[in-house]
């Protein structure tokens, strides 16, 4: 080898190891509303035969705490197997929950973007913002929903009636995506009446339609109007070329695009027909992925699968699993995506839970905590719910990539269960450290 190509070979070193060394540049955090260890094993069962099926176990696995500042304790591991009761004690709700990943910040309940005595808290899409990142945020329910708002923007009540508008008015997101259309039902069809709740209001929402409402998001002082469009079903087909500036995605249901749809909701994964002409999360993610590796900085995605939770709110087990394998699919769809357009030197994949919603276990649980019932694979394992609330339980956490590793400077104790936990709070610490 020559002086010259032993030169080139050290250069190229010297640039893996600096990239390794700055951390990555695109940071993907995948968050599955209400999706405990209970609602992943149901989901695996179904799929795979066994618990702990789906690739992602294969990553770097975990567990996270999420107890809020209206919970007004942190998680205590011997507690919480000594009482069935324990889990249920002031639990943390989304907005808490989904302000702290964002943030780093504990609040709250109901608080989106603020402390508890509502003060402005700085949200990790700010900071990719302020790095010269694109920045998308994207949910399986309507894009107003407390998980998304809390990665957005600031308020002093996920209620608040001018949600929408101050995400889609005032943020300098380049991508929203999520359910919401005034026009459409929650099984896809065409109403007599509109709707307007969940997208600002009508004057809001017409506004949107003639391309007129959009902050300043390339930081030139000039507003930067968003592009709506409400067929999402090829983003992941469409080519870079074509995109618009910022995206805008109502996707023409309600609330959901799969889990409030008719029929009969008690029914079996997948024996109600599935809504018509609406994308899979995994073809969002895609779609969203190649959205925003348009810029040569790199960029943040939340990802939200928002209807895991509903699942658990209302005891379903049947479209639980639908939810869960939609949002696995997706997880597996963001890594191929990055080992064919990136690589995982350069992005750090997370993905957790807000918290866990149903407290799911096995029949016969309580006064102690027993295994699903495994009845095969391609059949819905048998479970017992015991609320219709959220719970204080530990939630699965999973990493891979540049900067994963720096979870295990954080660890705060030994679950007897779930093994070593970090807390949400540790989930921005982490990313901010890292990142370049």
């Amino acid at each position: 080898m020559n002086a010259l190509s032993i030169g080139l070979a050290l250069c190229t070193l010297c640039v893996s190891i600096t990239h390794a060394e700055m951390g990555p540049k695109n940071v993907i955090l995948m968050v599955g509303d209400g999706m405990g260890f209970s609602q992943v094993e149901s989901a695996s069962i179904y799929s795979y035969g066994g618990p702990k099926g789906q690739p992602y176990w294969d990553y770097q696995p975990m567990a996270m705490s999420t107890h809020s500042e209206t919970t007004g304790q942190a998680y205590d591991p011997k507690k919480a197997w000594e009482s069935f009761d324990y889990h249920l004690q002031k639990p943390t709700d989304s907005a808490a929950a989904a302000t702290t990943l964002s943030t780093g910040v504990k609040t709250t309940n109901y608080r989106v973007g603020m402390t508890t005595d509502e003060k402005p808290l700085r949200h990790l899409v700010e900071d990719a913002e302020a790095m010269g990142k694109a920045t998308g945020v994207l949910t399986t329910v309507y894009i107003s929903h407390a998980t998304p708002a809390a990665f957005t923007i600031h308020t002093p009540s996920r209620k608040d009636k001018g949600i929408a508008q101050r995400m889609i008015g005032e943020t300098a997101l380049d991508l929203l995506i999520g359910a919401g259309h005034p026009w459409y039902d929650d099984s896809g069809k065409k109403k007599d009446k509109a709707n307007y709740g969940k997208v600002g209001g009508e004057e809001f929402w017409k506004s949107i339609e003639a391309g007129t409402v959009g902050a300043d998001a390339d930081g030139d002082g000039e507003p930067d109007p968003w592009t709506l469009q409400t067929d999402l079903t090829k983003l992941d087909k469409v080519p870079i070329k074509v995109l618009p500036k910022r995206l805008l995605g109502i996707l023409p249901v309600t609330t959901t695009l799969q889990y409030n749809r008719a029929g009969d909701e008690k029914a079996e994964a997948y024996t109600v027909p599935m809504n018509s002409g609406l994308p899979d999360m995994a073809t969002l993610v895609r779609g969203s992925l190649n959205f925003l590796n348009r810029d040569k900085d790199g960029f943040f995605l939340m990802a939200e699968g928002g209807a895991i939770d509903w699942a658990g709110h209302d005891n379903v087990q049947g479209r639980l699993v639908e939810e869960q394998r939609d949002f696995d699919q997706a997880i597996e769809a963001v890594a191929a995506w990055v080992e064919t357009n990136s690589s995982w030197e350069e992005t750090l994949l997370i993905i957790t839970a807000d918290h866990e919603t149903g407290y799911l276990y096995g029949p016969g649980s309580k006064p102690t905590w027993k295994a699903l019932k495994n009845n095969g694979k391609g059949q819905t394992p048998s479970v017992q719910w015991h609320t219709g609330g959220h719970t204080n339980q530990l939630v699965p956490l999973f990493a891979k990539g540049n900067g994963a590793e720096k979870l295990l400077d954080h660890i705060k104790g030994e679950d007897p269960r779930r093994g070593p936990y970090v807390d949400n709070s540790d989930i921005p610490k982490v990313i901010r450290s890292v990142w370049r």
